[in-house]
C-alpha cells in the first residue's frame, strides 16, 4: 500500500537534503579488444565502448525526468588497461589506448571513464610498468580518463617497489599538470584491496571476474543522514545507530529502484549498489557535518574516529537490507576537497593528515583528495602511501591514497578545482624523509590472518 508520508519524505530528501544517485556506471570488458597492434586495439576499444554505452546518458536522463531523482554522473569503467595491453612494452602504445578511452568518453558525453589501471599487488609485468610510467602524460593529455593502481592486498601483502614508483608518478603527474592546479593527481588513486565493482571514480575499473557488461550504481545521501541525526539530539548511541540504519535503508531503496530500471532499459545485467555516503562541496551535503551533528565540536577533534566508525557501520547494516546486491566501497567517504565540513575543519587546523589516517581505519576509503605542499618529495608521498595501504592490508579492507602536491604553493594556501572536486587548503604535513625505508624495496609480506584456506 502506498503511504503518502513516505512519498512526501522522499520528495523532501531530494529537494531539501541533497539525496541523489551519484553515478550510474557501466562496466565494460575489453578483453576481446586485445590486439598486437596498439592502433587496432585502440580502435576496437573505442568502437566497443561507444556501441555498448551509446544510450547510457540518455537512459540516465530519462530516468531522472520520470522519477524526479537527480542522477549526477554517468560513467564507464573498463577492464584494467594493463591487461588489455599485456603484450605492449612501450609507453606510447598505452597512450594510444588512453586517448581512445578519452575519445569514447567525449563521444558518449559521460563524466569520467575509469580503468587506466594496473593490478600489481604481487609484482609488475613489463606491461604494468609501461602503463604506470605513461600515467603522467596520459592524465595530462586527456580530460575524462581516471587511473588506479592496486599495490597491495591482504592476501598478497604490499609491493613496495610499486609504492616507491607511485610516489614518483604522483609527483611527476603533479608537475606536468601544475599549470592546471595539478588536476592530473585528482584523477589518480593508489589502492589496497581494490574492489572489482566500484562505480566511483577515480578508482573504478571492470574486474576480470565480471561479465561482458554490467550496471553498477552509487547512491549518496549525506544530507539525508545528517538531517536524521540532527533531528534526534538527545538519542543515545544505540538509538542513533538505529536511526542511521533506517535512513540508509531508505536511501538504498531509491538506488535499487534506479539501478534495476537502468539495467532493464539498457538490457544489461544489474551488478551492485554501492551505498556510500559521497559528499559534495555544497552546504548540507557533508559527512563531516554528520559527525558534528553527533556532538563532535569540529571534525578532526577527539571522538571523530569513534563517530565515523558508528556511522560507517550503521550505513552498511541499513543499506545491505535494502538491496539484493551490495558491493563497491559502501560506507562513508571522507574526501577533504569534496566535503564542505572537511574543508572548514582543514582550514581551522583541527583536521590534519594524521587524524585522517586514523579515520580511514574505520571507513570505506582512504586519504582522499588531500592537497599537500608542492615541495613534498616523491619519497614522502611513497611513505604516505605505505602507511595508508598497510591499514587496508592489516584490516582486510579497501584503503586508498589520492593526494595532490600543489606545485609552487605552500601550506595554508587554497587549491580550487571546481565542481564536485571542490577546493581544499594545502595541508601542512610532516616532511621528514622516509627515503631509506622506501629504498629497501621488495615486498612486505601478507599478514598471518591472510592464511584462511
Amino acid at each position: 500500500m502506498i503511504n503518502t508520508n513516505d512519498i512526501l519524505e522522499t520528495i523532501n530528501m531530494i529537494r531539501a537534503e541533497h539525496l541523489d544517485i551519484r553515478t550510474i556506471t557501466m562496466g565494460i570488458s575489453l578483453l576481446d579488444c586485445v590486439d598486437s597492434d596498439s592502433g587496432v586495439c585502440a580502435d576496437k576499444i573505442y568502437d566497443k565502448i561507444t556501441h555498448l554505452a551509446e544510450k547510457l546518458c540518455e537512459t540516465g536522463e530519462n530516468i531522472e525526468k520520470e522519477y524526479g531523482i537527480p542522477i549526477i554522473n554517468k560513467r564507464v569503467s573498463v577492464t584494467p588497461i594493463a591487461l588489455v595491453g599485456g603484450t605492449y612494452r612501450c609507453e606510447n602504445d598505452f597512450l594510444k589506448l588512453a586517448k581512445a578511452l578519452d575519445r569514447a568518453a567525449a563521444t558518449l558525453e559521460i563524466n569520467f571513464i575509469g580503468g587506466y589501471s594496473a593490478l600489481v599487488q604481487k609484482g609488475m609485468t613489463p606491461a604494468d610498468k609501461a602503463l604506470i610510467n605513461s600515467i603522467p602524460e596520459a592524465l595530462s593529455t586527456t580530460e575524462r580518463v581516471c587511473s588506479s593502481i592496486n599495490v597491495a592486498s591482504t592476501k598478497a601483502g604490499i609491493n613496495m617497489d610499486a609504492v616507491a614508483l607511485m610516489g614518483r608518478i604522483i609527483r611527476k603527474t603533479a608537475e606536468i599538470t601544475a599549470d592546471r592546479d595539478s588536476i592530473g593527481c585528482a584523477k589518480l588513486v593508489v589502492f589496497a584491496n581494490a574492489p572489482d565493482d566500484n562505480p566511483f571514480m577515480a578508482g573504478a575499473f571492470h574486474g576480470v571476474g565480471e561479465g561482458d557488461t554490467v550496471i553498477n550504481v552509487g547512491v549518496s545521501g549525506p544530507g539525508v543522514v545528517g538531517a536524521a541525526v540532527k533531528a534526534h539530539p538527545e538519542a543515545d548511541f544505540t538509538e542513533l545507530s538505529e536511526i542511521i540504519k533506517k535512513t540508509a535503508f531508505k536511501i538504498t531503496r531509491v538506488g535499487q529502484l534506479v539501478a534495476r530500471e537502468a539495467a532493464r532499459r539498457l538490457d544489461v545485467p544489474f551488478g551492485i549498489i554501492d551505498l556510500s555516503l559521497a559528499p559534495t562541496p555544497a552546504v548540507g551535503d557533508s559527512v563531516a557535518r554528520i559527525l558534528e551533528g553527533m556532538g563532535i565540536d569540529i571534525c578532526g577533534g577527539y571522538g571523530t574516529t569513534a563517530a565515523l566508525a558508528l556511522l560507517n557501520d550503521a550505513v552498511k547494516k541499513g543499506g545491505v537490507m535494502a538491496s539484493s546486491s551490495v558491493g563497491g566501497l559502501s560506507g562513508a567517504f571522507i574526501p577533504v576537497s569534496e566535503d564542505e565540513g572537511m574543508i572548514a575543519a582543514a582550514k581551522s587546523g583541527a583536521l590534519r593528515l594524521e587524524k585522517l589516517e586514523a579515520m580511514t581505519a574505520v571507513c570505506s576509503v582512504g586519504l582522499d583528495m588531500i592537497v599537500i605542499p608542492g615541495c613534498t618529495t616523491a619519497d614522502v608521498i611513497s611513505g604516505i602511501i605505505a602507511d595508508e595501504i598497510s591499514i587496508g592490508v592489516a584490516n582486510t579492507k579497501t584503503t586508498a591514497v589520492r593526494v595532490i602536491p600543489a606545485i609552487g604553493k605552500k601550506s595554508g594556501e587554497m587549491l580550487t578545482f571546481g565542481g564536485l572536486l571542490g577546493e581544499a587548503p594545502i595541508m601542512e604535513i610532516n616532511q621528514t624523509s622516509p627515503a631509506k625505508f622506501i629504498a629497501r624495496g621488495g615486498h612486505i609480506p601478507a599478514p598471518i590472518h591472510s592464511l584462511k584456506n
